[in-house]
């Protein structure tokens, strides 16, 4: 007997298996990057199904697709990652290691995809090293290009792009992936491309948030449609195999509230296997990550979260307290609103990216203003969204202890901050 159409169950977008278990249903939401115009206040807008699932044959975690990838990543999209000091000095940080290990130079080819504003490419120019951006969202790719001297191509990336991007430019020698392997929906002939870009000897290196730090420590605000999937070295590994590709090292990062940066070469090369490679594998396992057990215990912890972080907004309010929020990433976004927190909480948010002030949150409608906003209000409380970057955050606004003003982070669990 078929089952009905409501109860058809997905599957995995790496191995095809059927998807069962559940780590959190987080109800219906709004695109996180689809910030509205004030003048479309009083229109409607779309939720999604936001339910995340862990695949037990390759344990890959990952949600649904309900709309294509131009939905999200297009000329008006709204992340720029410049904006963001200390992400800059991650990125500089990482092209002075790459540059001294792998030996790049003027006769190099870098590759960068999901390279956004050439935050990170702009490095590389610096040092005239030939290098070249691969992004969807035009608006993203033409900031590279005019404020950086970032090439940069308009595209998804995938097999048939990589394959145009070899005969146009040759091959690579280090290709880059920050913070995008998460955003593809068809992960198997995203890791493809890598197969057809690099050169025989080169290096591919993917950074990403690591699962096993979303879950213990309840960072369910990153699930969001943007992010497709969340990902760990078990997930990835027989992924990355799959396409002739072998992870040979690792470094565990504190960006994202906990990333790893794999460093992957062609199989064929039979490339020696760091320690940190096995460790990881060993700490993966330990904590159960091939076990649907850690899966399903995260899914209350985070429904005890938004208990929690509600129930403080409450008693603060009614003891007529002021609270309003610092940032409006995607992140925070999720959480707003799964947790319900709208205006009646936090009058206005503050972001340091001027396209976004101005706009509305998506689904709460919480107006964005500039975060000069605060000092002109001087409110009691200000809850950080981006809580990953919360050091930075306090203190570019550490200027508000001055009227006894505090800080609340919501994750790992909700806190008052001096």
């Amino acid at each position: 007997m078929k089952p009905a159409l409501d109860t058809v169950i997905p599957t995995c977008r790496s191995c095809g298996a059927s998807l069962e278990v559940v780590l959190v249903d987080l109800g219906v939401s709004p695109i996180s990057n689809a910030f509205v115009r004030p003048e479309l206040a009083a229109s409607s807008e779309k939720f999604y199904p936001l339910k995340l699932y862990a695949c037990a044959s390759c344990w890959l975690v990952q949600i649904e697709d309900y709309e294509s990838p131009d939905t999200h990543f297009h000329g008006n999209y709204m992340y720029f990652s410049s904006f963001s000091d200390s992400w800059l000095e991650h990125a500089r940080s990482f092209v002075a290691d790459s540059v001294s290990q792998f030996k790049l130079g003027p006769r190099s080819l870098v590759v960068e995809v999901g390279s956004n504003d050439g935050y990170l490419l702009q490095y590389f120019v610096q040092r005239e090293i030939p290098c070249l951006g691969v992004d969807p969202a035009a608006n993203c790719a033409t900031s590279a290009w005019r404020e950086r001297n970032v090439q940069t191509e308009v595209s998804f990336f995938g097999k048939h792009a990589a394959e145009r991007l070899r005969v146009k430019r040759g091959p690579a020698d280090l290709t880059i992936a920050n913070n995008v392997l998460a955003h593809v929906p068809h992960i198997n002939d995203f890791v493809a491309g890598f197969k057809v870009l690099l050169k025989p000897e080169g290096v591919a290196t993917f950074e990403f948030p690591h699962v096993l730090e979303i879950i213990r420590n309840n960072q369910f605000d990153t699930i969001y449609h943007e992010h497709y999937s969340y990902l760990s070295y078990i997930a990835l590994a027989p992924l990355f195999a799959r396409h002739g590709l072998s992870i040979v090292d690792v470094e565990r990062l504190r960006t994202h509230g906990g990333s790893l940066r794999l460093y992957v070469r062609n199989t064929e090369l039979q490339s020696p296997i760091s320690d940190s490679v096995r460790q990881l594998e060993r700490d993966e396992l330990s904590a159960g990550l091939n076990d649907r057990k850690i899966y399903q215990a995260f899914g209350e912890r985070v429904r005890a979260l938004k208990r929690s972080l509600v129930g403080l907004l409450i008693a603060l309010v009614n003891d007529g307290k002021r609270i309003v929020g610092y940032g409006a990433p995607a992140k925070g976004n999720t959480l707003l609103n799964y947790c319900g927190i709208g205006v009646d909480f936090l009058p206005f948010t503050t972001d340091r990216n001027v396209y976004k002030q101005g706009l509305l949150l998506p689904g709460t409608r919480i107006p964005i203003r500039p975060p000069e906003a605060i000092f002109e209000e001087k409110p009691d409380f200000v809850l950080i969204l981006p809580w990953n970057l919360r050091e930075e955050i306090m203190s570019q606004l550490a200027g508000i202890r001055e009227w006894g003003g505090k800080f609340i982070v919501p994750i790992p669990q909700p806190a008052i901050l001096d």
